[in-house]
């Protein structure tokens, strides 16, 4: 019987989603936090679950020749790969994709998913930093202590910086009510918005002096201008706005996902945000697209960069579902980029009846992609291909771009 605090020998087996590995003792799973596939550790057990136990690598008999030593606390910021070399962590992830088709949606993907790789530092454009007592930073992964975000890597030197004046600001003000920090940046880090998240009203005087802070764009927007092909695409986006959160790969996913769209037709972007794939599809395929957002911060900036478009795209603000259950007329392409839990079952029950014979979806989860990649398939369509894109190096999320055709 596994017992918690108990620490035991694991050969540990393959990943599994969320960041740990998996590990048998006599039949039961034991989900490894800080090993990698293929290694022998000493593992102390942690909790003991319905069917599983979790456990931390407290010691590494027989290590893998991927691991490195880790740059970060593994847990601050979900750095749960840092002590993986980058190669085997991009494998790791196109592992846990196929195996989450395999056994969440009883798929098979067409081929091996390649996942684009990204630069490991300051890749992250927009963050949600923590302030507690004096500290200002990340969570540690299943806690709310604090931990220094400026180790994990994954902000620019410039924004740490940043966020260093700012909590000393915070400091100087009293500004005790400020509970989180919302940071958004454009790519070239040349604009960053602020907000700022209170457990009570404060004076109006302390967020105007934090707001003017070296190195903090005044007012709630930041633009970027990408460059796709011979199109330029211009996007305004709120700092409490959803936007993809890697500078170095925005431009490929995006580049990816309207390469998917047939040229010069007509497009439903559905969960649009800002209108980042709807604005690239009719600058670069000619698409006439109705994009769909249901934000109210997101679905201002689709309005505003659906009118500099130039009249190609159609913007609404409200719920997919209750889109979906209203029109008549689906176009044959439709992009769906849902939240992190996945396409509803209202929403998938009306694409699925809809006329829609082309079906490009971004997801943040493979395990709600692989449960609703399943119900598509039962739907009548087919998976004809797969990528992923790295977006988060160092932890175990991953972006994965599923084309679906009937």
């Amino acid at each position: 019987m596994i017992a918690p605090g108990a620490t035991l020998p694991l050969v540990v087996e393959k990943p599994a989603v969320g960041g740990r590995m998996i590990a048998r003792v006599d039949g039961q799973v034991v989900l490894v936090a800080g090993a990698i596939p293929g290694e022998r550790v000493q593992a102390r057990i942690e909790r003991v679950g319905k069917g599983v136990a979790y456990a931390e690598a407290v010691a590494v008999d027989e290590p893998s020749a991927d691991r490195r030593p880790p740059f970060t606390d593994l847990v601050c910021g979900g750095s749960l790969y840092a002590h993986i070399a980058y190669p085997r962590q991009r494998a790791i992830k196109a592992q846990v994709i196929a195996d989450a088709f395999a056994r969440i949606g009883r798929l098979q993907l067409p081929g091996e998913v390649g996942v684009a790789a990204s630069p490991e530092d300051g890749y992250r454009m927009r963050a949600r930093l923590h302030v507690r007592g004096r500290r200002v930073g990340f969570f540690r992964e299943a806690t709310h202590d604090v931990c220094d975000a400026r180790d994990t890597r994954q902000l620019l030197p410039a924004t740490c910086d940043v966020v260093d004046r700012l909590a000393a600001a915070l400091r100087s003000v009293g500004a005790d009510a400020v509970r989180e920090i919302e940071v958004s940046e454009n790519v070239e880090a040349s604009q960053r918005a602020v907000h700022f998240v209170t457990a009570e009203r404060v004076d109006r005087r302390i967020v105007d002096t934090l707001s003017t802070i070296d190195g903090i764009t005044r007012g709630p927007h930041v633009t970027d201008t990408l460059r796709l092909g011979d199109a330029a695409v211009t996007l305004r986006r709120h700092v409490q706005a959803f936007f993809q959160g890697n500078r170095y790969l925005l431009t490929d996913l995006v580049a990816h996902v309207a390469s998917q769209v047939p040229a010069g037709g007509a497009l439903t972007d559905l969960y649009a945000g800002v209108g980042l794939f709807a604005v690239a599809a009719a600058a670069t395929r000619g698409a006439a697209v109705v994009a769909v957002e249901g934000d109210p911060y997101a679905a201002a900036d689709l309005r505003a960069n659906a009118a500099a478009a130039g009249g190609h795209i159609v913007a609404k603000k409200g719920a997919v579902e209750g889109f979906l259950a209203g029109t008549r007329d689906a176009t044959a392409t439709v992009i769906v980029d849902p939240p992190r839990t996945g396409l509803s079952r209202e929403a998938l029950a009306a694409l699925i009846d809809s006329a829609a014979t082309r079906l490009i979806y971004v997801s943040c989860d493979v395990a709600t992609l692989a449960r609703d990649a399943r119900r598509l398939v039962d739907g009548g369509y087919i998976i004809r291909r797969a990528d992923a894109f790295d977006l988060f190096p160092n932890t175990p999320h991953v972006e994965t771009v599923v084309v679906f055709e009937r």
